[in-house]
């Protein structure tokens, strides 16, 4: 049992990341088939009101539980939220590169295109993440 706690300690940024990931990639993923296949909603207005609720639920996440941030001045924490964003916003036009070239360009089916440009996302936002925003 010490091992795996070891072994938890050890990769503790690591798991959390994949584990609130996977939790964002769940918001994300629900909230678009609820908006593009049930409501009928265009697909990039899915896609975007999706990224702004999975951002927010990762921003809290990340800060919180991932990246442990002990920032408590208000400009620091406005700085880290603007930071996020931001990074959040240059994988979103990744996003949408991708479901523009699956879904516009080669009609394949929105779900599988959304779950093809979340895999790209969360790896990208990852090292965006512990390079540029919650830096030690």
């Amino acid at each position: 049992m010490n091992k795996i706690k070891e072994l938890y300690i050890k990769n503790k940024e690591v798991i959390n990341y994949l584990f609130f990931g996977g939790c964002t990639f769940l918001v994300s993923i629900i909230s678009f088939y609820l908006l593009n296949k049930i409501l009928n909603l265009n697909t990039h207005i899915s896609n975007i009101i999706s990224w702004i609720l999975a951002v927010t639920f990762a921003y809290i996440t990340n800060k919180l539980f991932v990246f442990e941030s002990k920032t408590t001045k208000a400009k620091d924490i406005i700085r880290e939220i603007l930071s996020f964003f931001s990074a959040r916003l240059l994988t979103l036009g990744l996003e949408e590169l991708i479901i523009f070239i699956g879904c516009d360009l080669l009609n394949i089916d929105s779900m599988i295109i959304k779950i093809v440009g979340q895999i790209v996302v969360i790896v990208s936002n990852y090292f965006l993440s512990k390079l540029f925003i919650f830096k030690k």
